[in-house]
């Protein structure tokens, strides 16, 4: 009989194929009320009946990560500075939140300057462009609370931004933001200017402000930090030293032609802007690991609506009866965003990673509810711990610095 020696890098291969193979469980929790329903509904007095809508008793489909070794502490990741995380409380706005927070850390990285600025301020002045929009396109605009990460830089070039110590957003002792009567308000205000035929956009910007006035408060025209009066665009020109024309979008989804620039076609890109480099997930993938190793940090979107993304673990995996790691590719992606299965309902800001058994894991800071749900009392909360596999197939796109990617904009079609 022939003799067989296995080779260590068949052996590893052997193990890897069993690695791949594992078959991931499921199991269906009851649902339990978090920080949102705890403390954010508290602040907007309406816990009772909200949570009694939410029905307490449903269950959820979720995979059982407890074979998994999750690397789940802070301390774990190498990570780059990000202000502490604030609560959008139950604002949609979680692309300012996200967008605010990585411009946050760029201008450290770029000025070494640590500052707090307002999302309320960005999210003010973004309701007035859709209002805008609105009246433009005679109603077939969408105005809703979501938006881009490129609406932030957008706004900044048109408005500037203040600090958060001049401009909050919260009025009469609250704690957290509810943008739902006001939202609701300016949308029914607008639909009866669609019913009336009555498009005067200087009097619906002048009706949307006041609104907006009444809820989250006038934004400051000018203000002073350091001994130095500014306005919000000499603010961010002469104090902040940004130039928002230096942040692009990277996106890869198959649907359109990769290594040119492309429209995101999803509702929250209200005004279809089509500055978005489109490519392939390979790409894309280096990106985000050589960028983040090399000190740029980046807001990330895509869905978080799955059975692997659990807020009890805080991590986001991609379980084995979804689809097998190996399977993760262009078409698996493309697939799920075709059918709708993968949307783009969530943006967060990744700060670090690590490598854990062969696998990279990014650090996920996020001003949503679900990512305090462990301790809200901690001295570090909000933050999520992502497998690259999850980025991989359900996160669609992400805002960097063009410096991180200068290799890549060499490819495009001028």
């Amino acid at each position: 009989m022939k003799q067989i020696t296995l080779t260590f890098s068949a052996l590893l291969l052997i193990f890897s194929m069993f690695a791949q193979s594992k078959k991931d469980n499921a199991v269906f929790k009851e649902y339990e009320a978090g920080y949102y329903q705890n403390s954010v509904l508290k602040d907007v007095r309406n816990i009772n009946n909200i949570i009694n809508s939410d029905n307490e008793t449903d269950k959820h489909f979720l995979m059982d990560q407890s074979g998994y070794s999750i690397p789940d502490k802070i301390s774990d990741y190498k990570r780059e500075w990000a202000n502490p995380v604030i609560s959008q409380g139950n604002a949609g706005s979680c692309w300012a939140y996200s967008t605010v927070s990585f411009l946050e850390s760029e201008i450290y990285r770029l000025n070494k300057k640590q500052v707090k600025l307002s999302e309320a301020f960005t999210i003010y002045n973004e309701y007035i462009e859709k209002a805008k929009g609105f009246v433009q396109t005679r109603g077939k605009s969408l105005f809703s609370q979501g938006s881009e990460g490129n609406a932030v830089t957008k706004s900044w070039k048109i408005y500037g931004t203040v600090p958060y110590s001049v401009y909050t957003g919260l009025l009469h002792g609250r704690k957290h933001h509810t943008h739902e009567a006001m939202f609701n308000e300016m949308e029914s205000y607008l639909q009866s200017v669609k019913t009336q035929n009555a498009w005067n956009e200087n009097e619906v910007v002048e009706t949307i402000k006041s609104i907006m006035n009444h809820h989250i408060g006038e934004p400051p025209a000018e203000f002073s930090i350091e001994g130095k009066t500014f306005t919000p665009v000499s603010y961010l020109n002469d104090y902040l030293k940004l130039n928002p024309d230096n942040y692009i979008e990277i996106l890869s989804y198959k649907q359109e032609p990769y290594w040119q620039k492309v429209e995101y076609k999803v509702p929250d890109n209200w005004w279809h802007s089509k500055d978005y480099y489109n490519i392939p997930l390979n790409d894309f993938m280096k990106i985000i690991k050589n960028s983040i190793k090399n000190g740029y940090t980046m807001s990330i979107g895509g869905d978080v609506s799955e059975a692997g993304f659990l807020r009890n673990t805080q991590a986001a995996i991609i379980p084995s009866f979804d689809i097998p790691s190996e399977y993760i590719d262009e078409n698996a992606r493309q697939f799920r965003f075709s059918n709708k299965t993968t949307t783009d309902d969530h943006g967060m800001h990744l700060v670090g990673f690590t490598e854990k058994d062969g696998a990279y894991w990014y650090l996920i800071k996020d001003s949503s509810s679900g990512s305090r749900n462990n301790d809200e009392n901690a001295a570090e909360f909000g933050y999520y711990f992502f497998n690259e596999n999850y980025i991989k197939l359900k996160m669609m796109g992400f805002t960097i610095h063009k410096d991180a990617v200068n290799d890549i904009l060499k490819k495009f079609i001028q």
